[in-house]
């Protein structure tokens, strides 16, 4: 039964000339159709109102408007809605899958994201937490598709609060956040175990060492053989102690100045060779250095031995502040020595024939001939030590015996020769 609609196209049930029951109306301009249950003249009941570009709602309706829970696809974005709704809008608590891939499944206030629920982005990242106008708001946690995972306070899409963020390195922050960086009082645990708590500004902290200092009188004098502690500081630039710094894996080792040879030597046998099994080590103070190695001591080892003739006995260490540079700090100890060839360029290739390898040249060179693999190995250092609140210390260790094919003090003997004059020894920080 068929009733006259002014404004529409009307076919189904009526009662008392109102739409009551069962129905489908076409409404005047034909973009807007429904077709469900209808009372007293009302859309009232489950129906679905559909729209001639393909969006639709099928659902609940009271009393003409749609409400309770339903389905709500819109064809322009793609994106589809199943929960609740209230005065037409998506209000309550629901699940609406975008069209980029990305889903949110909680809570809305009239269309937003509003209240607590749990977003997958297109990226596979997910969040759960509080929401505010569709953006992360309040207390929740975020797993970010590279590992690091978020858990604390947010405002308006960053991180603000307090928070701890545990990153897919291992590195753990927790502290106060602002505008997604550390701001305020926070501790930070590095991967590489450099711990910092302080005070944070703008993801920097502020008690950060700027330079390392060596403790106790610039000079010193070292016996071979003889065992010395290091102690060493993590400061800033106003010489303040950085205790809030722990951690920082420090180095310390020695090495042997390297000066050019010049031609009034006595003998050319000194020319070095040019592929050295360990390269020149730069500083910045100006000149390279060849490693010496440092050892714990322990009274009576083959690491340690007395003072032999060719070493001096007898070393005066000038000590320097360097810049931080990183988690690793080298400390150089050098003492003045030789390399290279006698006119400061590289040696000749000994490639031609009759010249023999460079190897031969090199063990011949520093008498290593007969010396088994074992032996030419380089003599264990001395291990690291990592910082403790700003504070760090080297205990117990010694000048080593020189290495296998090691001869910088028998070229000092042939400088001092020379110049009659005794080699200045001293050390700085890298």
């Amino acid at each position: 039964m068929a009733a006259p609609a002014a404004t529409g196209c009307y076919i189904g049930e009526v009662k008392h000339q109102l739409r009551d029951g069962f129905g489908q109306y076409i409404y005047p301009n034909s973009f807007f159709q429904y077709e469900g249950e209808w009372k007293d003249g009302k859309k009232h009941g489950h129906g679905k109102f559909l729209m001639k570009d393909g969006s639709y709602y099928e659902g609940q309706f009271v009393n003409g408007e749609i409400e309770g829970n339903g389905v709500r696809y819109w064809a322009s974005s793609g994106n589809e809605y199943c929960g609740q709704f209230s005065q037409g809008e998506v209000h309550g608590h629901g699940v609406m899958k975008y069209s980029d891939g990305a889903q949110y499944e909680g809570e809305f206030y009239y269309g937003a994201r509003a209240g607590h629920g749990a977003l997958t982005d297109k990226e596979g990242q997910i969040y759960r937490g509080s929401f505010y106008n569709h953006m992360k708001h309040g207390e929740g946690e975020m797993f970010y598709k590279n590992g690091d995972h978020y858990q604390g306070d947010w405002v308006l899409d960053q991180h603000q609060g307090h928070g701890v963020m545990q990153y897919a390195d291992g590195s753990l922050y927790e502290g106060q956040w602002r505008n997604d960086l550390f701001n305020g009082q926070g501790s930070i645990i590095h991967c590489s175990g450099v711990v910092y708590d302080g005070m944070w500004i703008n993801g920097h902290p502020v008690g950060e060492a700027t330079k390392l200092v060596i403790l106790g009188e610039p000079t010193r004098e070292l016996v071979q053989g003889s065992s010395f502690t290091i102690e060493v500081q993590l400061q800033n630039d106003e010489g303040e102690v950085m205790e809030a710094e722990s951690g920082r894996l420090l180095q310390i080792w020695a090495g042997v100045k390297h000066i050019q040879l010049t031609s009034n030597l006595s003998t050319t046998s000194l020319q070095l060779p040019e592929d050295l099994e360990e390269p020149l080590v730069e500083t910045p103070y100006g000149y390279s250095a060849i490693s010496y190695p440092l050892v714990e001591y322990v009274p009576d080892s083959d690491n340690i031995a007395s003072a032999e003739s060719e070493i001096t006995p007898a070393s005066s260490w000038n000590v320097k502040d360097s810049e931080v540079n990183g988690s690793k700090l080298d400390f150089l100890a050098a003492t003045e020595s030789t390399h290279g060839s006698l006119d400061g360029t590289p040696d000749p290739s000994s490639d031609n024939e009759g010249k023999g390898t460079k190897q031969q040249e090199q063990e011949a060179l520093y008498g290593c001939q007969n010396l088994s693999a074992e032996e030419k190995g380089s003599t264990p250092t001395v291990a690291d030590q990592r910082a403790e609140s700003g504070y760090a210390v080297f205990q117990n260790i010694a000048l080593a015996t020189p290495p296998a094919c090691y001869r910088p003090f028998m070229i000092l003997d042939e400088l001092e020769k020379v110049k009659s004059s005794k080699p200045r020894h001293f050390s700085k920080l890298a």
